[in-house]
């Protein structure tokens, strides 16, 4: 089988799955994988033949692939904010709009000398990975209360000379907050997806990423958010600031959540496809 031969046979194999682009992406991110080569390397070797362990590899992926498995568990990697990190089923895959938030945070933080940062609910460490690399001069923590996804963490920050600060703690339970110190930032991902919500979600996510990370009770869609608010009544400092991501549709509610917490000056932003999807909040 060439390197032609196998990007057709990948991409024909997700049709019934995938859309084509994102088909098309998957086919990619597996060629580069098994080959080692990058796309414009590839084309310029159309009809070098791929060996017989290298074709074992391929057929194997392509059935995870089939059973929706994420192309990102497969090859235990994942691309963000420039860094290829290590995931695994106990995270969550890091999406694109979350380098929006980051984003946020650098820029405002360019100038700051030494800030202390927490990323709460850090899961691959993606967050407070990408913000130490962008801000050397910062603290940054990372909060989880998944000891496998702690590893995972510690792995990429490893991985990515990244000197972060990990720690174990269930941001819902107020008698941790007394063990971390002031913060000048808080920023967050948490779980804001209404259970009710699955049904209508691929099941690439659903059967396969950590429900603890994505999902919240329908009666209760603010819990991680009203978590925050109580630990930056503790442990944020008088100056400091919240940056969170939030559910599009939720976003009137959690304006009006930190409101009643005391804080006034509440930004939305909205991310690359035009939705409110991340809030900066200040006293």
């Amino acid at each position: 089988m060439t390197f032609r031969e196998a990007t057709v046979y990948i991409t024909s194999s997700l049709r019934d799955i995938y859309d084509e682009r994102e088909a098309a992406n998957i086919t990619e991110l597996v060629m580069e994988y098994l080959t080692g080569l990058r796309r414009i390397d590839r084309i310029m070797l159309p009809h070098q033949e791929i060996d017989r362990e290298t074709e074992r590899k391929l057929s194997a992926c392509i059935l995870q692939l089939q059973l929706h498995t994420p192309v990102q568990y497969i090859l235990e990697e994942a691309w963000f904010y420039g860094m290829k990190l290590h995931v695994n089923k106990n995270v969550l895959i890091p999406r694109p709009e979350t380098e929006e938030l980051v984003n946020w945070i650098v820029e405002e933080y360019a100038k700051e000398a030494a800030p202390v940062i927490i990323d709460i609910g850090t899961g691959s460490g993606c967050i407070a990975i990408a913000v130490k690399k962008a801000l050397p001069a910062a603290t940054v923590y990372g909060v989880d209360i998944s000891s496998e996804a702690l590893k995972v963490a510690q792995k990429n920050a490893d991985l990515q000379n990244a000197d972060v600060i990990f720690r174990q703690a269930d941001i819902l339970d107020r008698s941790v907050y007394s063990q971390l110190p002031l913060f000048d930032t808080i920023v967050s991902n948490p779980p804001y997806i209404p259970e009710k919500e699955q049904a209508d979600m691929s099941k690439n996510v659903t059967q396969y990423e950590p429900h603890l990370a994505l999902f919240v009770p329908d009666d209760h869609p603010l819990r991680f958010y009203e978590a925050i608010g109580n630990l930056s009544s503790e442990n944020l400092k008088p100056e400091g600031r919240i940056y969170l991501e939030i559910h599009e549709t939720f976003g009137e509610a959690t304006r009006t959540l930190y409101y009643n917490l005391g804080y006034s000056n509440i930004r939305t932003k909205k991310d690359m496809q035009h939705k409110d999807r991340m809030m900066c909040i200040r006293k």
